[in-house]
C-alpha cells in the first residue's frame, strides 16, 4: 500500500491497554467495554509468558487463569465467531511417539474436579508468604518461586513452568468453553521469517539461535542433544494457519486443534542442523572484535544428560587440579576461583535441565488436522497461496544458510 499504508492503519486498528491477568481483561472504561461486548467477532489469544523457568505465580496468572479471564471475556461479545487460542506443542509433556492432535491429558478429571485453581493459589501464595516473611531480598523471592515453579511441573508431569501452566490452561479452555466456536493452534518452536516482510526477520533469539550465535562466536564445544532426534521448528507460516482457521471455522461450536510443525512432514534432525551451521560459519565466519575470522569445528553432541554433566564436571574442575595452596592469600585466591567455577557449573547445568526436554525430545507432532485445513483452504478460498502453511515448501539447508543465519547477524547479534 506504499503511502497509503499509515492511514489505513489508523482507520482500522485501536490499540488500548490490557492485562489477562485481570477481570475483563483489564479494561476499566465501561463505555468502551460494552462497545467491545457489542463489536468484537474474533478473538486472538496469544498473550503468555515463555520463559521455561517463570515465577510460578506469574505464569499461573498470565497462562492459566489468564484464559479463563479471557474466556470470560469471549463469552460476553454477542456477535463472537471465533476465539483462537495459541498454545504451544510441547503441552503434550515428554511424550515419545507420534503425537495426535487432541487434548489427551489422564489428569484432566482431577485438575477440573479437585479445585487445581484454589489449591495452587494457596501453594504459591504460602510459599510467598514464607520467603518475604524471612525478610529474603527481591532475588531470592524471585528464584524460590521459579523453582517453585519447576516443582509443581513436575509433579504433575511436565518438564516446566511455561508448557505446564500452557496444558493447564488449555484444559480449562476445553472443558469451560460451552458452544464456543474455539480454534487451539499449537506450534512447536517458532523460528525467523521465510518471506514477509522478508527473509530472515527476527526480534531477539529464538529457539535454536542461542546454539547457533555460541557456535558462530567459537564459544560452544558440546551440546546435549542426540544428533538423530528431529526438532520441530517451523517458520512465519504459523500467522497463515491462524488466519485460515479463522476464516474456515467460524461460527462452528466444535473445538478444532492444529499442531503448526514441521517434524510429521518435513522433519529436520539435529545432525543435520549442525551440517549446515559448519557450512555457513566455515564460508561465512563471524568475526573478533579486531577483525579476525573465527573459525569453527564441529561441536561434540552428547546423547545423555549422565554423559555431559560428566564432560561439564572435567571441563570445569581440571584447571582446579594439582594446584597447590603455598600461602594463606594464595589458599583464599584459589578458593574464590574454585567457588567461581562451581557457580558457573551451577547455571550451566540449570540452563541444560531446562532446554533438556526439547533436544532430547522424542516425539514427532501428527498434523492431520492441519494437512485438512490445506486442503480446505486450498478448494474454497481464492487467495490461498498467500496464506501457504504447508512445511513441505520448506528447504531447510537453504533456509538456515540464506535466511535464518544471516538475518539472526544483521538484526539480533552485535558481534
Amino acid at each position: 500500500m506504499g503511502a497509503y499504508f499509515d492511514s489505513f492503519i489508523s482507520e482500522k486498528v485501536v490499540a488500548f491497554p490490557g492485562d489477562v491477568s485481570s477481570e475483563n481483561l483489564g479494561v476499566k472504561d465501561s463505555k468502551f467495554r460494552e462497545e467491545m461486548f457489542n463489536e468484537i467477532q474474533i478473538i486472538l489469544s496469544s498473550a503468555a509468558t515463555t520463559k521455561f523457568d517463570s515465577r510460578y505465580d506469574i505464569a499461573l496468572d498470565v497462562n492459566t487463569f489468564g484464559v479463563l479471564h479471557v474466556l470470560s471475556f469471549a463469552k460476553k461479545c454477542s456477535k463472537l465467531e471465533m476465539l483462537v487460542h495459541v498454545s504451544t506443542a510441547y503441552v503434550s509433556g515428554e511424550r515419545a511417539g507420534l503425537i495426535a492432535e487432541d487434548l489427551s491429558s489422564s489428569l484432566m478429571d482431577d485438575i477440573i474436579n479437585n479445585n487445581f485453581e484454589l489449591r495452587e493459589k494457596k501453594v504459591f501464595e504460602e510459599k510467598l508468604n514464607e520467603v518475604k516473611a524471612q525478610g529474603a531480598s527481591e532475588e531470592i523471592i524471585t528464584r524460590t518461586m521459579k523453582d517453585l515453579g519447576i516443582e509443581r511441573a513436575k509433579l504433575y508431569g511436565w518438564p516446566n513452568t511455561y508448557v505446564f501452566t500452557k496444558a493447564i490452561g488449555e484444559i480449562f479452555l476445553h472443558h469451560s468453553k460451552d458452544n464456543l466456536p474455539l480454534v487451539v493452534v499449537r506450534p512447536p518452536a517458532v523460528s525467523s521469517t521465510h518471506k514477509e516482510p522478508f527473509p530472515g526477520s527476527i526480534q531477539g533469539l529464538r529457539t535454536i539461535d542461542s546454539i547457533i550465535v555460541g557456535y558462530g562466536k567459537g564459544k560452544l564445544k558440546c551440546l546435549l542433544a542426540n544428533p538423530m532426534l528431529v526438532f520441530d521448528m517451523v517458520i512465519d507460516m504459523v500467522v497463515n494457519s491462524i488466519i485460515s482457521a479463522i476464516v474456515v471455522n467460524a461460527n462452528q461450536s466444535s473445538i478444532h486443534i492444529y499442531h503448526v510443525g514441521s517434524s510429521f512432514r518435513n522433519p529436520i534432525k539435529f545432525c543435520d542442523i549442525q551440517d549446515i551451521m559448519f557450512r555457513y560459519f566455515t564460508k561465512f565466519p563471524w568475526v573478533t572484535k579486531d577483525g579476525k575470522p573465527i573459525k569453527v569445528a564441529k561441536f561434540r553432541m552428547l546423547r545423555t544428560m549422565a554423559s555431559f554433566r560428566m564432560y561439564m564436571q572435567i571441563r570445569f574442575m581440571i584447571p582446579l587440579q594439582g594446584l597447590k595452596f603455598v600461602n594463606k592469600a594464595s589458599c583464599r585466591y584459589f578458593k574464590d576461583i574454585y567457588a567461581n567455577y562451581s557457580r558457573k557449573l551451577k547455571l550451566v547445568m540449570r540452563m541444560v535441565e531446562l532446554y533438556k526436554p526439547y533436544v532430547l525430545f522424542k516425539g514427532i507432532f501428527e498434523d492431520t488436522n492441519s494437512e485438512e485445513l490445506r486442503r480446505v483452504t486450498n478448494e474454497s478460498c481464492i487467495d490461498a497461496k498467500e496464506f501457504n502453511f504447508d512445511p513441505r515448501c520448506i528447504d531447510w539447508e537453504d533456509y538456515i544458510m540464506n535466511d535464518h543465519t544471516p538475518g539472526l547477524g544483521k538484526h539480533v547479534i552485535v558481534k
